[in-house]
């Protein structure tokens, strides 16, 4: 399946802004199942300086700067990926989560070793009693690690409200956890906390989710948005998604831009400005199938 994306982001400053520092996530990764095939960023004013990076994790990271008087500034990022899902996993057919949770803390492989750094807690994401003790009954002992999984994204989905006023994006997981209400960032930290707090491995995926209309309405242009869920590592099948957001294993609507410790890493966009007084923030996102 082959999509194009198109991300808009603008600034609208109070005042004038003298110079702005941007640190950018917006080139989807390339993965066994998504190929890039084309990325362009451009800005609006144009930069002085524009460079691209990879980070601890794989991710490509653009960094601008703008040197000149402002008061918009907007932010253009499109590409062109291709999505080849894998073969679904029979989660019975998984390791005993105990048993997988025993190899990752040997972490007697290179692999297993590069999962382990994603077991603790992160600037964003805690670990503790209260989370395993929600999550530890769907994990019984000898339990195949992707069935439990799933019954624990099945519960996020069920028990959480998703409501978009809520939460923010620096609103704590303790908070959403409590409230019991959020968005798909505040699912995906809330369930990555209860597996590293069973001590699996859980990482926090960014990216896209190509949306459908009601029945009978056309898809309105720039009505899609960012989109986060999580992966859960299992030894010898490597990394599996998991959208608690939608209780679904994402397949060929979801397209990966990054992955790290939880949304502080990868997130899409984030910066300084000087000057600018306050600022008004409007994102446009569209997902179509390409041709």
């Amino acid at each position: 399946m082959q999509y194009n994306i198109s991300h808009i982001t603008r600034y609208h400053h109070g005042d004038v802004a003298s110079l702005s520092h941007n640190e950018l996530f917006l080139t989807p990764r390339q993965t066994p199942t998504q190929n890039c095939v084309k990325n362009t960023i451009t800005l609006s004013p144009e930069p002085s300086t524009f460079s691209q990076r990879m980070d601890f994790f794989g991710n490509t990271v653009t960094t601008t700067t703008i040197q000149r008087p402002h008061r918009t500034l907007e932010i253009t990022a499109g590409s062109q990926v291709i999505l080849t899902p894998a073969n679904p996993i029979p989660p019975e057919q998984t390791p005993a989560w105990d048993q997988v949770k025993k190899m990752v803390w040997q972490h007697a492989t290179p692999e297993t070793m590069e999962a382990f750094q994603f077991v603790f807690a992160s600037s964003m994401i805690p670990v503790g009693e209260k989370f395993a003790a929600w999550a530890r009954d769907l994990f019984q002992p000898g339990e195949p690690i992707l069935k439990a999984a799933l019954a624990l994204t099945e519960r996020v989905f069920t028990q959480f409200k998703y409501d978009p006023g809520a939460t923010t994006t620096t609103t704590a997981v303790d908070t959403s956890f409590e409230m019991k209400r959020g968005v798909c960032q505040d699912f995906a930290h809330i369930e990555i906390a209860c597996l590293r707090s069973l001590g699996l491995c859980a990482r926090y995926v960014s990216g896209y989710l190509h949306t459908l209309p009601p029945p009978g309405k056309e898809k309105l242009v720039g009505a899609d948005a960012s989109h986060a869920w999580l992966s859960i590592y299992i030894p010898g099948m490597g990394w599996v998604d998991l959208d608690p957001t939608n209780n679904v294993i994402p397949t060929d609507q979801h397209l990966t831009l990054a992955w790290g410790r939880d949304y502080s890493d990868v997130t899409p966009v984030k910066g300084t400005v000087l000057g600018g007084g306050t600022h008004q923030l409007s994102v446009s996102v569209d997902v179509r199938p390409g041709t």
